[in-house]
């Protein structure tokens, strides 16, 4: 049979897990919002303290306090934003279009014209999907677009 562990003075609790706690605040908060943060942590657990059944795992349950404490400060401080408006118009979208028009491009130019011009992503986006560089990308799509003109020359 295990024996509970006693749970200690709340000074002693707090001058033990306090640097520990400031050290996790600054990391996720930074030095200026940490100590406020501190403040509440430490608030929430004097609060809570004498509802503890035992001591075990203090160092987590006050870790696991100071962790949703800095989530709080953050949802806090995180400015919101205002999603504008996309205006939407009733034509066929990009891609459609150069489907057909693409069609007879050798494969790695016709996903980068159409990726590049139809979904209008970035080099680097293309590179990723394309598992090249983006140097190599952008050629891609260059000498798609080149052949396209080729061809639609009389």
């Amino acid at each position: 049979m295990t024996v509970p562990t006693t749970i200690p003075p709340f000074e002693v609790f707090y001058a033990t897990h306090g640097p520990e706690v400031l050290g996790l605040l600054r990391r996720r908060l930074g030095r200026d919002r940490a100590d406020d943060a501190f403040q509440e942590t430490f608030l929430r657990a004097l609060r809570a303290y004498d509802r503890l059944e035992h001591g075990e795992h203090l160092r987590a349950w006050v870790l696991t306090i100071a962790s949703r404490v800095a989530i709080d400060v953050h949802r806090r401080t995180t400015p919101t934003v205002d999603v504008p408006e996309i205006l939407h118009e009733d034509a066929r979208p990009a891609y459609e279009d150069l489907g057909d028009l693409t069609e007879g491009l050798p494969a790695k130019e016709r996903a980068a014209v159409m990726l590049r011009y139809g979904y209008d992503l970035s080099y680097d986006q293309i590179a990723a999907m394309l598992e090249s560089s983006s140097d190599a990308a952008r050629q891609a799509a260059s000498s798609g677009v080149r052949r396209l003109r080729k061809e639609a020359r009389p």
